[in-house]
């Protein structure tokens, strides 16, 4: 950490410990009023110089972290915390109740699924370490469940003098700004912001600012197209179909899966697609929808279209089931997790139909350098799955008309409606190029200072 006086000596001090020239490992350590709070908790994803990071120790112990809290449950800004308990934290998590109530499904699945591709590479000696060994397990995942204390309403204290307000972002079900005030100063983490039109979601909330901001810049170089997804959805399903192919859907288990049923059980409904078979090749996605139900208060969707919803697809449960999908003929779409393609069940499937010209690959959100995604959508004709380069002669589609992350335009728009503006705002959670084109852009239309933190940079607020 460099200097070895207290947080009550400089009053706030802020350390970014991820999401720096990255949209992966969420980690942001706040020192003020003789504690340490670290807003987010992520793993680094993608490029292995990125993922190497999970394994190296953090600049402080972990029993020297007195809360984590968490904007939400997205696993490149909660994955790290079974690795952090597991090490010793022992404070409190805090966090919307949705925030929770996700994260007791994806943490436990993300163990799981690190042991699974552990094991995977032992049986067939993919890995260069003799074992291959789990970054945590689903034990260590379910353990770190019993720090969480998830805050009713949308105000609560850390620790005396030291309070936190959370307020609705848009971007997935309990997704929330993070503010955070000690009596002196006061400082907002954005998380992810969602957008003002998500077909599910209802809009983030407008806020009044503080004195600090860390402002995520996914898209921070772009505005989206304005665009029908519904048109481009049916487009690709349609022409697959009349191929006799399979339509295959890497998606986020949650957040994106619902949202791409949504727009299927819509489109069926209206006969814009044929009844083709629809499967949801994702448990954790299927119980997220309960999930997501439960929490309406954050959905635009009324009873009916959340039945509907329901509905429309046959969810896939064993592996058993999964790997039968392989083999099965088109016409037929299989949503399946992971969004970016960097694990789980949907890279089974890209390695059974990526060859296949009478296929499609439906790439539907944004895919961070270095994952498979990246490189489907970078028109890659090989990908590199269990050891081996499997061919693509799939067509690949890039549907962008389902992000959940706001544009550069609409993050400005969500910023004027600050009351008060930020002394300094500090751009993080985008690659390079749109990290400093965010930083232009509310340089030039908000006149605010910014500035883009590197990786471990320390500053005193």
């Amino acid at each position: 950490m460099g200097r070895t006086r207290t947080a009550a000596q400089w009053g706030m001090r802020i350390t970014f410990l991820g999401a720096t020239e990255t949209v992966t490992g969420s980690k942001y350590l706040l020192e003020t009023q003789g504690r340490r709070v670290l807003v987010d908790c992520g793993l680094f994803q993608g490029y292995k110089s990125l993922r190497v990071r999970n394994w190296a120790p953090l600049p402080l112990a972990p029993q020297q972290i007195d809360a984590v809290v968490l904007t939400h449950a997205h696993i490149d800004h909660s994955g790290y915390l079974p690795l952090l308990v597991r090490n010793g934290f022992r404070g409190p998590v805090l966090c919307s109740e949705a925030t929770f109530d996700l994260c007791r499904i994806m943490l436990p699945d993300s163990g799981w699924l690190q042991e699974e591709e552990a094991q995977y590479a032992n049986r067939h000696k993919l890995s260069k370490h003799d074992p291959a060994l789990p970054l945590y397990t689903r034990d260590d995942a379910v353990r770190c469940l019993d720090r969480f204390r998830p805050v009713r309403g949308s105000s609560a204290d850390i620790a005396p003098g030291l309070s936190l307000q959370l307020a609705r972002s848009g971007h997935m079900v309990g997704s929330t700004f993070v503010r955070i005030a000690d009596g002196q100063a006061s400082i907002l983490f954005s998380g992810d912001i969602g957008r003002p039109n998500d077909l599910v979601l209802k809009p983030p909330a407008a806020v009044a600012g503080a004195d600090y901001l860390v402002v995520e810049s996914t898209y921070g170089d772009r505005d989206h197209e304005p665009s029908e997804p519904f048109e481009h959805l049916a487009d690709v399903v349609n022409r697959t179909a009349a191929r006799g192919g399979v339509v295959v859907i890497p998606a986020f288990a949650v957040g994106r899966a619902q949202s791409l049923l949504y727009c299927i059980a819509r489109l069926k409904r209206d006969g814009r697609i044929p009844d083709v078979p629809v499967f949801l090749n994702s448990p954790m996605a299927a119980n997220a929808m309960e999930v997501y139900w439960k929490h309406g208060e954050d959905l635009r969707l009324a009873a009916e279209e959340c039945r509907a919803v329901r509905e429309v697809a046959r969810i896939v449960q064993t592996p058993e089931e999964s790997e039968r999908l392989n083999a099965r003929k088109g016409p037929m779409v299989i949503v399946a997790a992971s969004g970016m393609a960097t694990g789980g069940r949907v890279v089974h499937h890209l390695k059974a139909f990526a060859p296949d010209r009478r296929n499609a690959i439906v790439l539907a959100g944004y895919q961070a350098g270095g994952t498979r995604g990246a490189a489907l959508a970078a028109g890659a004709r090989t990908v590199r799955i269990h050891g081996q380069d499997v061919p693509v002669r799939a067509e690949v589609v890039q549907l962008d008309d389902l992000s959940a992350h706001a544009d550069g335009g609409e993050i400005v728009q969500w910023l004027r409606s600050f009351s008060q503006a930020p002394r300094r705002t500090f751009i993080t959670h985008g690659e390079p190029a749109a990290a400093d084109a965010m930083r232009l852009r509310i340089e030039r239309e908000l006149k605010w200072r910014c500035e883009v933190p590197y990786y471990l940079q320390s500053e005193e607020l």
